[in-house]
C-alpha cells in the first residue's frame, strides 16, 4: 500500500522541506494549515505549481485544520486514512512565548494530545505519529544534551513542548501507539523566519548591502547553539518513523557556535567587519536565557543509520546568498558593493 503523511504544519520551514522528501518517496501527503487572512504559503508554491490537486490522483493537497479544534483533526484524519502522521505545528518563536504562554501552551501541549487522541479514536494504533520536541527541553541543563539528559526548561515554550514530549511517550506505553519524539536541536535554511536570529541576521545584511538600513540590533550574542540545516533534519524525521519501534532521538550536529559567531562569520562572507554594523540591545533579550545548546546525536547515528551533510559555514553562506538574490544580487556583487559601505556604529554598543 502506497505510505500516506499527513503534515501538521506543512506551509512552515521544516513542513515544506519534509513535504518535499516525502514526495520524493512516492508518498502521497496530505498538510494542513491553519486559516489565515493573509496568504502564507510561500514555502510550499512550488509544490502547488508541480502538482494539481483538481486531479483526482494528486499525490499533495493542503486542508484546513487547527490543533485546537478536535473536530477538524478527527474530519482530515477520516477523510485521509494516514499511514504516517507528522505533527510539525506549533507556536514555534521562544521570545514570543513569553508574551503568549497561555496560547502557547494550549497549541504546543494540548495541540499534540488533542491530535494523539484523535488518532486513537479514529485511526487506531497502526498509524506512526512524530512529535516534533525542540532542544529547549533541556534549558539550563549543560551540554552536551542526550536523550538522557533531564529537562529544565526555561520559557513557555520549552515546558509545552517537554508535556507534549510526555504525552506521546504516554501514548506509547499506555495505548501501544507508534508515537516517537525526535528532539530537534536549532535548525535553519533560507526558509526560517524572519523574526528568527539567524535569518534576521542574513536577512538584515542584504538589506544593508541594498542600502536600506544600516545596521541590525541583537540581543544576546553570547547564547551557543547547535545550528543545522532544516533540509538534512526532515531526512532524520523520516527516518525516526520508518524505526523498527518507536523511540526518542536528539537530532543534531554535534557543534555549538554562539551568536556572535554566526553573525561575525555571516558578515566575513562579504569581508565586512561585524562590529562595524551591530548594535547590541536589552530589548531582544529573554525574562530567562538558555545558555548553551549542544545536542549528542550518536543514537541516531547509530540505529537511525543519519548524519548532517551542511556544516555551520555552508549553511550561514547558503542562507546569506538566498537572501541576497532576493534582492537582485549575487554573492560576488554583494562584495563588490560591501567594499563602499561605511560604518554605521563604532563599534559594538549597549542601548
Amino acid at each position: 500500500m502506497t505510505a500516506r503523511a499527513l503534515i501538521t504544519g506543512v506551509v512552515g520551514q521544516d513542513g515544506s522541506y519534509l513535504a518535499e522528501h516525502l514526495l520524493s518517496k512516492g508518498y502521497i501527503v496530505r498538510g494542513i494549515t491553519r486559516r489565515a487572512s493573509y496568504p502564507h504559503t510561500q514555502r510550499i508554491d512550488h509544490l502547488f505549481a508541480m502538482y494539481d490537486d483538481r486531479d483526482p490522483e494528486c499525490p499533495f493537497r493542503v486542508t484546513y485544520a487547527d490543533l485546537t479544534d478536535s473536530s477538524s483533526l478527527q474530519n482530515v484524519l477520516l477523510d485521509f486514512q494516514p499511514t504516517e502522521v507528522y505533527n510539525l505545528a506549533a507556536q514555534s518563536h521562544v521570545g514570543i512565548s513569553f508574551d503568549t504562554g497561555e496560547s502557547t501552551l494550549d497549541i504546543n501541549a494540548i495541540g499534540p494530545f488533542r491530535l494523539l487522541d484523535s488518532i486513537r479514536r479514529v485511526c487506531g494504533p497502526d498509524v506512526r505519529f512524530y512529535q516534533a520536541s525542540s532542544s529547549e527541553m533541556f534549558g539550563a541543563s549543560p551540554p552536551p544534551q542526550s536523550e538522557l539528559t533531564p529537562f529544565l526548561p526555561q520559557s513557555p515554550y520549552g515546558a509545552a513542548k517537554a508535556a507534549a514530549y510526555y504525552l506521546t511517550r504516554m501514548h506509547r506505553v499506555a495505548y501501544g501507539m507508534f508515537a516517537a519524539n525526535g528532539i530537534l536541536f536549532n535548525h535553519e535554511s533560507p526558509r526560517r523566519g524572519l523574526n528568527f536570529v539567524t535569518r534576521k541576521i542574513t536577512y538584515t545584511i542584504a538589506r544593508i548591502i541594498a542600502g536600506d538600513v544600516d545596521r541590525i540590533e541583537l540581543g544576546n550574542l553570547d547564547a551557543k547553539r547547535d545550528w543545522g540545516f532544516s533540509g538534512d533534519y526532515v531526512d532524520a524525521i523520516w527516518r525516526i518513523l520508518q524505526h523498527t519501534e518507536a523511540d526518542d532521538f536528539v537530532v543534531a550536529t554535534g557543534e555549538t557556535h554562539t551568536v556572535r559567531e554566526f553573525v561575525a562569520h555571516a558578515f566575513s562572507i562579504l569581508g565586512l567587519d561585524w562590529e562595524d554594523f551591530v548594535s547590541v540591545t536589552d530589548r531582544f533579550k529573554r525574562p530567562a536565557e538558555v545558555p548553551a545548546l549542544l545536542g549528542d546525536a550518536s543514537k541516531a547515528r547509530r540505529l537511525l543509520g543519519w548524519q548532517p551533510k551542511v556544516g555551520f559555514a555552508e549553511l550561514c553562506q547558503m542562507m546569506l546568498e538566498s537572501d541576497l538574490a532576493a534582492r537582485g544580487h549575487t554573492l560576488d556583487e554583494a562584495r563588490v558593493q560591501a567594499k563602499s559601505l561605511r560604518p554605521s556604529v563604532p563599534r559594538v554598543r549597549r542601548k
